[in-house]
């Protein structure tokens, strides 16, 4: 796993313990899995609005594997190694964020379960988006958010994404055609 600093919002160091905290004065900490879709985009606005009211910090998380298209992670993110794209990544979602919460980062290479459930194993809470890239992939390899409820030591919370209605299909007929064609069958 590595360890990456972001900025002026705080990195990741060892406590007496040798637990990963960011840098900050909380000691409740929430781990946010980020993969670039819109559900990971609330998951971390909710855990940074969660670590506020705590008084804490969070670390945002993305997961990446050399076996899937695009490595697993957002396709707009544009060429390059994984690594780069995923701190790339992290780098824009935690730079967009209104808070002055101690946010660190890290990137981890594995099945993103897996790796989020090992990255919260001594957090207090784990933070995930309802939905990841897209509705193939779940049916595929399953919800994330699903596993990592089943996996988790900690508490999670699975923050909504809305479901965004499609626009009604427009009449196959216009209406006056409509009551043309009624009218002739009278």
């Amino acid at each position: 796993m590595l360890t990456r600093p972001t900025g002026n919002r705080g990195h990741m160091r060892e406590d007496a313990t040798g637990r990963r905290q960011p840098g900050g004065t909380g000691n409740y900490l929430i781990v946010a899995g980020v993969d670039g879709s819109e559900g990971g985009h609330r998951a971390l606005r909710w855990a940074v609005s969660e670590a506020a009211a705590r008084h804490g910090t969070v670390e945002a998380v993305a997961v990446w594997r050399r076996d899937l298209p695009d490595y697993g992670l957002d396709p707009s993110l544009g060429p390059g190694e994984p690594q780069e794209r995923a701190d790339a990544l992290l780098r824009f979602e935690i730079d967009r964020l209104p808070s002055d919460v101690p946010v660190a980062s890290q990137v981890v290479e594995g099945r993103p379960a897996e790796a989020l459930t090992t990255v919260a194993r001594d957090a207090d809470l784990l933070v995930l988006g309802s939905h990841g890239h897209s509705r193939v992939w779940q049916t595929v390899l399953g919800t994330v958010a699903d596993e990592c409820v089943r996996k988790a030591t900690c508490p999670g919370v699975v923050v909504p994404v809305p479901h965004r209605e499609e626009p009604a299909a427009p009449p196959a007929l216009s209406e006056p055609a409509s009551a043309l064609s009624l009218a002739g069958h009278r």
